[in-house]
């Protein structure tokens, strides 16, 4: 009789400690993301200083092309849809649609990234490097570190579909699709962002 008493304690505090663990997980994630937060906010208030820093070159108007600027923005806004349903799926059991749509976000997600480094090509090449100016090294630091987010939001997808392959869907899986996402869709605002302040305003003005 007593042994499954005992079995019956154990039980919720195994769920209890799983709660804790991914309460945990989640706060430090939320923790990291503010940092993240900050550290963009902080980006966009240097560009705003300098962005008429041009030490009497091209600015934003002369220099930025829209046409790839739009792709880029359509790729990424769509990644956001695709992400969204990975984890629609996921939470649906299909593994299958799951990766599928990891897949689908991964491959929009490169090519926002090859988009984005072809336009750091095309400056470098011109000649207006982030050395040119105090404009164009906010520029180019600003972007170039939303960029670098996207290539760790790859790698994080890349490691999520070996575990789908590997695991299956199981509770931990999901956690991570789920913190994925957020990350991901925190990314497609920072770029909404970029694209409104950096490109609209600085070809409007």
């Amino acid at each position: 009789m007593s042994q499954p008493h005992t079995a019956a304690v154990r039980q919720p505090h195994h769920h209890r400690k799983s709660s804790e663990l991914f309460d945990k997980a989640s706060l430090g994630f939320w923790i990291y993301l503010m940092t993240d937060l900050v550290l963009f906010g902080t980006l966009f208030a240097t560009y705003a200083v300098l962005h008429h820093s041009t030490a009497g070159g091209p600015g934003a108007k002369d220099l930025f092309e829209m046409h790839g600027v739009m792709a880029e923005t359509l790729l990424l806004l769509t990644s956001s849809f695709t992400i969204g349903l990975a984890l629609l799926a996921a939470k649906m059991g299909n593994r299958r649609y799951t990766a599928l749509w990891l897949i689908v976000t991964m491959a929009l997600g490169a090519s926002f990234l090859y988009l984005e480094l072809s336009e750091f090509g095309a400056l470098v090449a011109d000649g207006h490097s982030w050395r040119g100016s105090a404009f164009l090294s906010s520029f180019f630091t600003l972007v170039a570190t939303h960029g670098a987010h996207i290539s760790v939001g790859l790698i994080w997808i890349a490691v999520c579909l070996y575990r789908l392959f590997k695991q299956g869907l199981n509770a931990n899986a999901l956690r991570r699709l789920t913190l994925l996402s957020l990350f991901w869709h925190f990314l497609d605002i920072v770029w909404i962002f970029i694209f409104t302040f950096v490109y609209l305003l600085g070809v409007a003005n």
